[in-house]
């Protein structure tokens, strides 16, 4: 019998392999997005100096308040217009995208469309 690996292995072997050849810069920083069950993460990062530039999340207490369930398309909406304002009040308007292993689709996708749509460029 052929036993499967776990979605997770699976997925960290993806982001590790595309992780090969992703990297944020100071001109040009990386946008890592993570999602769990119940939540939808999002950080700017440059990763020569290794520091987070920029965060946002759905556990964050404004999140709270404005969306009534954490882990809908509506909440990575709602990350992906917040993080690409909270970037372009930095200065930070080019990124590199790095969707973590995911597939692009559903709430990355949609977290991906409204930070461009907020203004980030990648």
């Amino acid at each position: 019998m052929v036993s499967k690996e776990s979605r997770k292995a699976v997925r960290t072997q993806k982001h590790w392999r595309m992780r090969k050849s992703l990297s944020g810069t100071s001109a040009r920083p990386r946008l890592a997005v993570f999602r769990s069950n119940s939540h939808m993460y999002a950080q700017i990062i440059d990763d020569t100096v290794g520091r987070t530039l920029v965060a946002a999340s759905t556990v964050e207490k404004e999140a709270g308040s404005a969306l009534e369930h954490t882990d809908t398309v509506d909440a990575a909406v709602y990350v992906g217009t917040l993080i690409a304002k909270r970037a372009v009040e930095k200065g930070i308007k080019e990124v590199v995208f790095d969707r973590g292993g995911f597939l692009y689709t559903g709430k990355i996708r949609a977290l991906a469309d409204a930070a461009r749509e907020a203004g980030l460029q990648f």
